[in-house]
């Protein structure tokens, strides 16, 4: 609370009388030297090319080692953060054990080529990520949440497991570099089979509706869990159908429907956050739509695009989670920071939207053709319509200086963004089939309106007329019951 004049701790200090547990200190270091040795790995594969590999085993190629620097990265913030938030928890040493080990088997997975251990290090994954939702023993709604999320986990790793043993048994091959190059052995109706499997594996681990209710449930996770969950776990997603590219690619039809299930989760994401009044569970929906967003990506074909969507939004997610708890005190329930918008105000940001997908496409080359191309740059226009209509309701600064700053801000955001993406898409050259764009069809065209319209009706607040749909967004957010922490004494131990 404000007005304390004690030292403000999280937690509880441990006591230095005693010995304290050498695991949050040994494992924080361990993460941060696999960071120095990911960044090592990341620089040597740039300057001599090629990949490393122990054939049938593990095959270290650009997505590999960039995965490498990202999760040691997200995953050495959190085990720094977790020192103090942690701190005389009995659950310290059990707590830490489980973040470092998720930080392994993500790193296992993104090196492994063996179909078996690819699968095995998915499993590991989720596994580890429940353990971690149900940190606290205590809290029976903290059991009941880590149960839920293992079964969607175990669930995913199933649907995965099926996939890669329809491919390994019709290719013959047990390395999934293997199976990608006899892709174009296989029969069209077993490869969509395959790739069916694949899309739901990636939807249930990347929190996508309606399998997002796992999600929902999981904020009984101590919240630098949380941080790692939406910076890094969820992104499995993405990262699964650029690895398994040649294969989903393999119908346009069906790289339609990852684009239509995308951009559903991408709405439905947005919507569900509206009716949300807890933080944690706000941000929790806002994953889910960006998740939506990164496999839209996916569907239209630039998976460099995807990766570098989970990248930076990993960045930004980790940062709303871990300020989390400082949200409670600095938002005042008595000052509004929004009003209504002007003419003028509409009209930048709609030209602002308009001049960063045309910067976009210059500093890219997408959307500068008749393709999904175009479909990606209006995303990138879409977004900066968002960031910056938002921008120019604020109330704390004069309207000129909003209006006049706004372009100012935005346009270099999105030069920043396109260099990431082309310094990504360069760190990824030689992975199969990185960006495939498909040819723009009268669906295409028919999805994007309705993408459009719907977003628009969102953002006017047109779809708050609706008590029907209202009550359907509360029931369709609604955590699993046996999850919800309805009385302080069943969480505050103080």
């Amino acid at each position: 609370m404000t007005g304390q004049t004690e030292t403000e701790t999280v937690g509880q200090l441990p006591n230095t009388s005693t010995s304290t547990p050498l695991a949050p200190a040994v494992f924080t270091r361990l993460v941060w030297a696999l960071l120095v040795a990911s960044v090592g790995a990341l620089a040597a594969r740039q300057l001599t090319g090629g990949n490393w590999e122990v054939p049938g085993l593990v095959a270290v190629d650009g997505l590999t080692v960039l995965l490498w620097v990202v999760v040691t990265f997200f995953s050495g913030i959190v085990h720094s953060y977790s020192r103090r938030y942690m701190a005389g928890s009995e659950h310290l040493t059990r707590f830490f054990t489980r973040l470092f080990a998720f930080t392994l088997s993500v790193m296992v997975l993104a090196a492994a080529d063996h179909v078996a251990l690819f699968g095995a290090a998915w499993l590991a994954m989720g596994l580890v990520m429940a353990d971690l939702i149900g940190t606290v023993k205590g809290w029976p709604q903290a059991q009941a949440a880590a149960g839920l999320a293992r079964r969607y986990f175990l669930a995913s790793s199933a649907l995965l497991g099926g996939a890669l043993a329809t491919l390994a048994w019709t290719t013959s091959a047990t390395s999934i570099s293997g199976i990608l190059a006899a892709v174009d052995t296989v029969p069209h109706s077993i490869l969509l089979v395959a790739a069916g499997l694949l899309l739901l594996a990636a939807m249930v681990q990347s929190a996508l509706v309606p399998f997002h209710t796992w999600l929902l449930s999981s904020m009984t996770a101590p919240t630098p869990a949380s941080a790692l969950m939406h910076a890094g776990f969820v992104n499995a997603g993405g990262i699964l159908l650029l690895r398994f590219a040649p294969v989903v690619t393999v119908d346009p039809a069906f790289m339609l429907l990852i684009t239509v299930v995308g951009a559903t989760s991408a709405l439905l994401g947005k919507l569900l956050k509206t009716v949300q009044s807890d933080v944690k569970r706000k941000l929790g929906c806002s994953t889910t739509g960006q998740m939506g967003f990164m496999i839209a990506q996916a569907g239209l074909g630039f998976f460099g695009a995807a990766i570098t969507h989970l990248i930076l939004h990993g960045f930004y997610k980790a940062y709303l989670f871990l300020s989390a708890g400082s949200q409670v005190e600095a938002t005042s329930p008595t000052k509004s920071t929004t009003g209504s918008t002007t003419l003028v105000g509409g009209a930048v940001a709609v030209c602002s939207a308009i001049a960063g997908g045309v910067l976009f496409a210059l500093l890219t080359g997408k959307g500068t053709h008749l393709d999904s191309g175009l479909l990606l740059t209006g995303l990138i226009s879409l977004t900066t319509l968002h960031a910056t209509w938002t921008a120019v309701q604020q109330t704390d600064l004069p309207a000129t200086l909003r209006y006049g700053v706004v372009p100012l801000f935005f346009l270099p955001a999105i030069a920043v963004y396109a260099g990431v993406y082309t310094a990504v898409t360069a760190v990824l050259a030689g992975v199969p089939l990185v960006t495939a764009p498909a040819d723009l069809t009268v669906v295409h065209v028919v999805v994007s309106a309705a993408f459009l319209a719907a977003y628009v009706g969102i953002e006017t607040g047109v779809y708050r007329r609706s008590r029907r749909l209202y009550v359907a967004l509360i029931n369709a957010a609604q955590p699993a019951t046996d999850t919800l922490l309805t009385a302080t004494e069943e969480y505050n131990e103080y």
